[in-house]
C-alpha cells in the first residue's frame, strides 16, 4: 500500500510518501480501506513539534478519515466486511474522564490515516452517518467532536460566541443551532460574514474592525454577555473571551495557542479577577470519548446536517492540502481524497 509517513519535523516537505506493506489483523482487528480523510490544525502542530503529545518518529500522519471495512480479524464482532467507519481520535477512550493512560491518538502515537489502508482496533471504530459520504465522515473525528463536546452543557435559547471559521467553529454554529441556541460568530473577512450568517449565526462581527468586540458583545446581548465562549483563539483572544462572557458562563477552551494575530502581554488579574467574581468556569475541551462520538453521529443523522468542505485535494497532493491549512483563511474544512 501507499502510505505518507512523517519522516522529519519542521517542514511540509518532511512529510513523504512511501510503499509498504499492509500491517497484519490482529484477532479485534479491522482492516479499513480509506477513502478521505481531513486535515486539523493540530497535525500542523505535530509537523511543527509544538503539540502537547510529542509524535512518534516516522509516524502516518492525520486523525481523520472514513472508509470501508476490507477484512476483520478472526474475534471481532462490532463490525463486517462492507461496513462504513471512521476511526475515533483517541483510539483507546472509550467512555468517562481521559486520563494519560489512555491518551494515544491516531497520527500522533498511533498510525493516522493518510494511507491507503488502516489498521484498527475495533473498539476505536465507530459507524458513518448513514447520509454522509465518504469526504463528509472524514471531518468528523477531530473538528466536530471537538465541537459537540464544547457544547455539552448549552441548552435551548442560551447564547454561544465561537471565534473564527474554521472546522470546529463551523460545527460550533451547525450543532447550536440544532440545540436552539443563538449564535455570535467573529471572522477577520466581511466577505465570510453572509456565508456564517447562511450556516445559522445569527450575529457575525468582524474582529479586525471590531478590536473591542467584547463590547460589542454586551451591547448585542444587553450587558449581560453569551452563556458559552467556544474558545479557538487562544492567548490571543480569551481576555476578551473573559469580558464577553455571562455571569456563570463558561469559556471552552480548546487551545493555548496563538491563532488570530500577534498576542501582547496579558494581565493575569484581567483573566482571573472576572473569572471568580462573575463565576466563569474555563474547561479544556479535547475531542472527545468514542460513545461521544456516536451520540454525536446519531444527531447529526436526525437533523440531517452536512459538514462544509472549504476544498479537496487528491492522495498524491495531500502535502498541498498542508500548504493550504498553513495559509489560514480557510472557511470548514479540507479533503483528502483518496479515489
Amino acid at each position: 500500500m501507499k502510505a505518507y509517513h512523517l519522516e522529519s519535523f519542521g517542514s511540509i516537505n518532511g512529510i513523504r510518501l512511501r510503499e509498504q506493506a499492509i500491517p497484519a489483523l490482529q484477532a479485534h482487528d479491522v482492516l479499513v480501506k480509506i477513502k478521505a480523510a481531513s486535515i486539523n490544525r493540530r497535525d500542523q502542530y505535530i509537523l511543527h513539534q509544538t503539540y502537547p503529545l510529542p509524535a512518534r518518529a516516522d509516524i502516518i500522519p492525520l486523525s481523520d478519515g472514513a472508509g470501508e471495512v476490507v477484512a476483520v480479524g478472526k474475534d471481532v464482532t462490532r463490525f463486517a466486511v462492507g461496513d462504513r467507519v471512521m476511526g475515533n481520535y483517541f483510539v483507546r477512550w472509550r467512555a468517562g474522564r481521559i486520563g494519560m493512560d489512555i491518551m494515544d491518538q491516531l497520527g500522533c502515537t498511533r498510525d493516522g490515516m493518510l494511507a491507503e489502508y488502516a489498521v484498527l482496533h475495533e473498539d476505536s471504530v465507530v459507524q458513518v452517518p448513514a447520509h454522509l459520504s465518504y469526504a463528509e465522515a472524514s471531518t468528523l473525528p477531530c473538528s466536530a467532536l471537538t465541537a459537540w463536546s464544547a457544547l455539552t452543557n448549552v441548552r435551548a435559547g442560551d447564547t454561544v460566541l465561537t471565534i473564527g471559521s474554521g472546522g470546529v467553529s463551523v460545527f460550533v454554529i451547525q450543532f447550536a443551532k440544532t440545540l436552539g441556541a443563538k449564535v455570535f460568530v467573529l471572522t477577520s473577512r466581511e466577505e465570510k460574514i453572509e456565508k456564517l450568517k447562511a450556516l445559522g449565526a445569527d450575529h457575525v462581527l468582524n474582529y479586525k474592525t471590531n478590536s473591542t468586540w467584547s463590547k460589542a458583545i454586551l451591547e448585542l446581548t444587553h450587558g449581560t454577555g453569551v452563556n458559552l465562549v467556544v474558545e479557538t483563539g487562544g492567548i490571543d483572544t480569551v481576555a476578551q473571551s473573559v469580558q464577553a462572557v455571562a455571569m456563570g458562563g463558561e469559556i471552552a477552551l480548546l487551545s493555548p495557542a496563538t491563532t488570530l494575530g500577534k498576542v501582547d502581554v496579558v494581565d493575569a488579574r484581567a483573566i482571573l479577577t472576572p473569572l471568580f467574581v462573575r463565576c466563569i468556569t474555563l474547561q479544556p475541551r479535547f475531542v472527545g470519548s468514542r460513545l461521544a462520538f456516536e451520540a454525536m453521529n446519531r444527531a447529526i443523522e436526525q437533523h440531517n446536517l452536512h459538514p462544509l468542505i472549504a476544498k479537496t485535494f487528491s492522495f498524491d497532493a495531500a502535502r498541498d492540502a498542508y500548504h493550504y491549512l498553513a495559509a489560514g483563511e480557510v472557511m470548514g474544512k479540507i479533503v483528502i481524497a483518496m479515489e
